[in-house]
């Protein structure tokens, strides 16, 4: 067995570690799936919210502020009880961990059915806050345990595989989400009525009710309680540091992780939001309704799958250069056709038309990626740099464009995005030995950025009468990270 610090520590045969490591792996990615799927259900949320309760942009995003101020108020936590107490991942074990996750987040799920039912726009707060938390137990346990899990040389290639598979839940949920919440069940139950009395209606003129939340939140809940018991009964790898467990801020004495915490702050803030506010803006650049614009922002999720599979090629163990270039050129149009199906189908269920042909300018800015990742030549921190001045461009071009020019560079900012918290995540760690778990709980309390930079792009949205002139703030998230690509992710120690 390994320990923290990567080294062997027991007896285990190679080819039976590296089964266990597989099984571990596999069941590990499941959980990355399911709290992709219910993050970005938050985008579908905020518009059905932002009807129900008649907020202005601003408001709208005290969704995100509940839900990843959470990540930054149980992180502060664990944090804090590390210091005084030692490191309790290490003591507890990460399955115990992931169990407690899990179950937190499937009583918060439950809890939507009352919300809807009472109509308190502050009890969903709460229990978004509460789902926050269980996801921050999971995000703690579970991304340094895939970093464990395999050589700390292809760490980043094993952490992005995981977060394809979260990708590929953050692409589904709008297709699937909007469906449910405003066709399918916006046809059972009693009507929602505002302020005035009236009926709350989609932009299609359909009614809208609280089952368009309460069932697939009920059903979530049913999910994670199953996954609970799966983890429970899945034998983990346990990883035990040989080295003393200290009390204390050991990892702060790492400048890297210090910087890797603001540039995990910057990523997931503008990440978010952009994808919180991407249904309102198409709405308002390209005049798409609801329904319509959910199926483009699966693409915006779907280019963080894309690119996420592309890393793990990319950044694994690359042998022949042309064989690894043409395995991320077919999986990326196999992804590509996926998520196009997976929208035609939906859209032929709901009877809105799409047309797979309007999506071809998306596979420009796929030719630019792989272009990306030729440039990063399978190296962490030059991929991100990279990327990151690219999204800047298209950043620069939605807020001057118009219509679909910046509608489509929106999009593809996804796409871009996939690599960034893997990268960052894993150099961050890099090096810090008994203090991994420790430097785990303060980048994931660093997720606070999701809460704070959307109310910030919200408000400026509001004042300046438009999301378009919003932009630069995204624009200064990205421009820091082209900086810790550069010099801030360099490994060394403070004494």
């Amino acid at each position: 067995m390994r320990d923290q610090a990567g080294n062997v520590s027991g007896g285990t045969a190679a080819g039976g570690q590296d089964r266990v490591f597989r099984r571990a792996f596999i069941v590990i990615t499941s959980l990355f799936f399911m709290w992709g799927f219910i993050t970005v259900l938050n985008d579908i949320l905020i518009p059905f919210l932002k009807k129900m309760f008649e907020l202005t942009r601003y408001q709208s995003m005290f969704v995100q502020f509940a839900f990843f101020g959470a990540y930054f108020i149980g992180s502060l936590a664990y944090f804090i009880v590390s210091v005084v107490w030692g490191d309790p991942m290490s003591k507890i074990g990460y399955k115990n961990g992931l169990i407690a996750g899990l179950l937190l987040s499937a009583a918060a799920c439950a809890g939507f059915y009352p919300a809807a039912d009472m109509k308190v726009y502050g009890f969903f707060l709460g229990l978004l806050f509460i789902l926050g938390l269980g996801f921050t137990l999971l995000q703690i346990a579970a991304n340094p345990y895939v970093a464990l899990l395999g050589k700390p040389e292809t760490a980043s290639s094993r952490l992005n595989l995981s977060q394809a598979w979260n990708s590929l839940g953050t692409t589904i949920a709008p297709i699937v989400g909007g469906y449910l919440v405003f066709h399918f069940f916006a046809r059972i139950g009693t009507p929602l009525l505002d302020a005035s009395g009236n009926q709350v209606l989609t932009d299609r003129g359909l009614p809208m009710t609280a089952m368009g939340v309460q069932l697939p939140y009920l059903a979530f809940a049913a999910v994670f309680i199953l996954l609970a018991v799966v983890v429970g009964r899945t034998h983990l790898p346990q990883f035990i540091s040989a080295e003393k467990i200290e009390k204390g801020i050991g990892a702060l004495r790492y400048p890297h992780l210090v910087f890797g915490m603001v540039a995990i702050f910057v990523y997931v803030g503008a990440e978010v939001s952009i994808g919180s506010l991407f249904i309102n803006f198409a709405q308002e650049v390209a005049g798409l309704a609801e329904i319509t614009a959910k199926s483009f922002l699966a693409y915006y999720w779907g280019g963080l799958m894309i690119g996420r599979f592309l890393g793990a090629i990319s950044l694994g163990d690359s042998g022949n250069s042309r064989s690894m270039y043409l395995k991320m050129a077919v999986s990326a149009l196999a992804i590509y056709a996926l998520i196009s199906g997976i929208v035609l189908f939906e859209s032929l269920q709901s009877g809105e038309p799409f047309r797979v042909a309007s999506t071809l300018p998306y596979l420009g800015f796929m030719a630019l990626q792989f272009l990306g990742f030729m440039a990063g030549k399978s190296r962490a921190a030059r991929t991100m740099v990279v990327f990151s001045v690219i999204i800047i461009g298209l950043l620069v071009a939605a807020t001057f464009g118009g219509g679909h020019v910046a509608l489509w560079t929106v999009i593809a900012v996804g796409l871009f995005n996939s690599i960034m918290w893997s990268n960052v995540f894993t150099l961050a760690i890099r090096g810090l030995g008994q203090h991994t778990s420790q430097g785990s709980s303060l980048l994931v309390m660093m997720i606070l950025g999701g809460a704070i930079v959307p109310l910030v792009q919200g408000w400026f949205a509001d004042q300046m009468g438009g999301y378009q002139a919003s932009f630069f703030i995204p624009i200064v998230c990205y421009a820091y990270l082209v900086f810790y690509g550069l010099r801030g992710h360099r490994v060394r120690a403070i004494a």
